[in-house]
């Protein structure tokens, strides 16, 4: 009996197939980042590119816990928490976008 090491028919599909694996992955993190940043537009509108809130009423994000401004960011999602604007504002926001938010407004020193 002889031992086949590889298939040759799959030996010649295979690195098309990583490849196209490895695209479509830097693909969806490139649109899931998109996304993000745009959002994240919305958010610096009121709370600063900076991350200090642009009027007395608005909080300072800059320096929160990342896990913190997630867990806020879904509570005004999802209606647990209550606020006409962050209502309104987080209603569209995908677990990616809050994601990226709440890292980039975690990430300010």
């Amino acid at each position: 009996m002889k031992t086949v090491l590889y298939n040759s028919s799959v030996a010649r599909w295979l690195p098309a197939v990583l490849l196209a694996f490895a695209v479509a992955s830097a693909h969806a993190e490139t649109s899931s980042e998109a996304s993000g940043r745009k959002q994240l537009l919305s958010c610096v509108a009121c709370h600063g590119a900076d991350g200090i809130g642009k009027a007395p009423d608005y909080p300072n994000l800059r320096g929160q816990k990342a896990a913190y401004l997630e867990k806020q960011l879904k509570a005004y999602r999802s209606g647990e928490r209550v606020s006409p604007d962050m209502s309104r504002m987080a209603r569209g926001l995908s677990d990616a976008d809050i994601r990226y938010i709440a890292e980039f407004f975690a990430n300010l020193k």
